[in-house]
């Protein structure tokens, strides 16, 4: 019976287990988006989760504990300033699943695991990309047949 055993143990022992999940964790604040395992993600999903939610805390003791899982400095450093304040006013539910592809190796199911609010300054950009885009295409339409 598997009666107390929560948690995947994703054939590794303890001490590896919690180095994949320290490394995962770490990657995925940094980049704000990774492609990984469905397993591994749903797993890594609730660390990060306590993670942001020591970011929004933002005291010492929640830093020094954030920087005692998280394996690089300016990382704990990115949580703390850009990261957590975005979800000031949400309550939990920082993190997406989306199901990708499943892997050609070993037929194992691949997600990206991402954060649900995106940073604001992608979305200006992506706007203004949009906007010269179609200025650029309004412009070759018009000087189009003035050259002919």
């Amino acid at each position: 019976m598997r009666h107390r055993k929560a948690g995947r143990p994703l054939g590794r022992n303890s001490a590896h287990r919690r180095a994949l999940f320290r490394n995962l964790v770490t990657s995925f604040i940094r980049y704000e988006r990774i492609e990984t395992t469905e397993a591994k993600a749903k797993e890594i999903r609730s660390i990060a989760d306590k993670m942001i939610s020591l970011g929004k805390r933002g005291d010492l003791h929640a830093r020094r504990m954030a920087a005692a899982y998280i394996m690089d400095k300016e990382v704990v450093s990115f949580l703390f300033s850009d990261v957590a304040p975005r979800f000031q006013n949400k309550n939990g539910g920082y993190t997406r699943l989306i199901k990708t592809r499943v892997r050609h190796g070993d037929g194992a199911p691949m997600v990206i695991l991402e954060l649900t609010e995106a940073k604001k300054v992608e979305k200006a950009a992506k706007k203004e990309r949009k906007k010269k885009e179609k200025e650029a295409g309004t412009e070759e339409t018009a000087s189009a047949p003035a050259s002919e």
